[in-house]
């Protein structure tokens, strides 16, 4: 990708879809949708797990549960930027009916993960008890720790195929059938949750093996999908193959996006050493209101894949009237969603934080970050979102460099320099709005005079 243009084929008659040809408004709020229940069933796995350790294994559990997924997010932040980078590509492909380019980018992209997949179980279980070490976390949380991460990527391949199937689904306009697989996993899920730590007493050993088990259930799934679709995106094992010329196109897209998310999960792994100086009490409380936060991110964070799917689908079919209308129509959808939720979250959060513990200490810091954050959270959507639009026309290296710059750099830079002059847990609050607000000016500022979208307008030599 990167100035690679698509072109449209000439063999076939070209598709028609909602997405190249419906109502802007109204098909992006239909195709995200099922990507916003899918992302609440898929939060449902960590929510539920820190709800239930939380009322019946105790603080240090939750803990340990809560603090556990910066340093996962962070190891797989990586590859799932990866599968952003190969559904751009199939969606531009599938946008121009490219059905042989379609069939071989499907078959790198999946090769790529299960290669990928391999490799990350084995860092993640070997090197799990160092990394936690330099987090400082707690020697009364770190047993807990190291057993749950271990067994989680134990068990991480399941994961990385699921959302690489369901990131391919999307690209071709398909957002329903990743939100079936997740309901059943989500159920599978919470059942074995109950099973294992309210009957066996399995403590944080039993959500863990709950999740990679849930996890499996939604692989198969998706992996069945792709196999019985008569589609042009159909997989065939046997072509299971890293075609180069693929490859580097995903990875030139999916690189600055894959490293944009684990740098962007190594500072939150900084932010969260520091939440551990201040005791086990601050690591459930803002542990807890991070499950809280999970969920109010949801709505942008689905209309920002959706936005990728419109924008590469449209470039593809080189409708780029309709990429600019699908920006507007997703700012005003994400404006409207955003200040809702802001208020509901300052008013009702520390109610629902109650659902995870009813330890006083704990609920005084997870509420004390709910309110701090909470007017803010239009700022980072706005960038999200903005930074989904853009990446959907392959230009991933900018939106990169201003989130790493802000959310990374800045964070940790003031962090570093505030924490000791400080002392107060606020210090790391004040860091997540002042790089919210500067994210968004500079997403903004590219949005408006980049040219990630003049570049495919302008007339190409023939």
């Amino acid at each position: 990708m990167g100035e690679m243009r698509v072109e449209q084929r000439q063999d076939g008659e070209n598709r028609q879809n909602a997405i190249i040809s419906g109502v802007i408004w109204k098909q992006l709020l239909l195709f995200a949708l099922p990507l916003l229940i899918g992302n609440l069933f898929q939060q449902l796995y960590n929510t539920v797990d820190s709800v239930i350790v939380g009322n019946y294994v105790g603080k240090n559990a939750l803990a340990a549960v809560g603090s556990s997924m910066s340093i996962i997010n962070m190891l797989i932040g990586f590859f799932l930027g990866l599968s952003t980078g190969a559904g751009v590509i199939i969606s531009q492909y599938y946008g121009a009916d490219a059905k042989k380019e379609l069939h071989d980018a499907v078959h790198t992209t999946i090769a790529m993960i299960l290669i990928s997949g391999v490799f990350l179980t084995f860092c993640g279980i070997l090197f799990t008890p160092a990394i936690l070490r330099m987090m400082g976390t707690p020697a009364e949380v770190m047993e807990l720790s190291v057993r749950y991460l271990k067994i989680y990527f134990a068990g991480i391949l399941s994961l990385m195929i699921y959302n690489m199937g369901a990131g391919i689904l999307r690209a071709i306009g398909d957002s329903k059938r990743p939100l079936y697989y997740l309901i059943a996993s989500s159920l599978v899920n919470v059942a074995l949750d109950l099973i294992f730590v309210v009957c066996f007493k399995m403590g944080v050993a039993g959500v863990a093996y709950a999740t990679i088990i849930a996890q499996t259930v939604s692989a198969v799934l998706i992996i069945i999908r792709l196999i019985r679709t008569t589609e042009s995106y159909h997989l065939i094992l046997r072509d299971l193959k890293i075609h180069k010329i693929y490859l580097l196109k995903i990875l030139r897209v999916g690189l600055p996006a894959g490293l944009q998310q684990s740098i962007i999960a190594f500072s939150n792994v900084i932010v969260q050493s520091k939440i551990n100086g201040f005791g086990a009490a601050a690591m459930a409380g803002c542990g807890a209101y991070t499950k809280v936060d999970a969920f109010v991110i949801l709505p942008f964070m689905s209309l920002s894949l959706a936005g990728t799917t419109f924008v590469g689908q449209n470039i593809g079919a080189r409708r780029y009237d309709r990429v600019r209308k699908t920006a507007r129509a997703s700012f005003i959808i994400t404006l409207i969603i955003t200040l809702t939720l802001s208020v509901l979250v300052y008013l009702f959060g520390p109610v629902i934080l109650r659902i995870f513990t009813k330890e006083q200490d704990v609920i005084h810091y997870g509420s004390y970050m709910l309110k701090t954050l909470a007017p803010f959270y239009l700022f980072v959507a706005f960038a999200n979102v903005c930074s989904g639009i853009i990446r959907g026309s392959g230009q991933t290296v900018i939106p990169m460099l201003i989130m790493v710059g802000t959310m990374c750099v800045v964070r940790v830079v003031w962090l570093t320099v505030m924490t000791p002059i400080m002392q107060d847990i606020m210090v790391v609050f004040l860091g997540y709005i002042i790089t919210w607000v500067l994210c968004a000016a500079l997403m903004l500022a590219y949005y408006l005079l980049g040219s990630w979208l003049t570049r495919y307008e302008k007339p190409q030599p023939r």
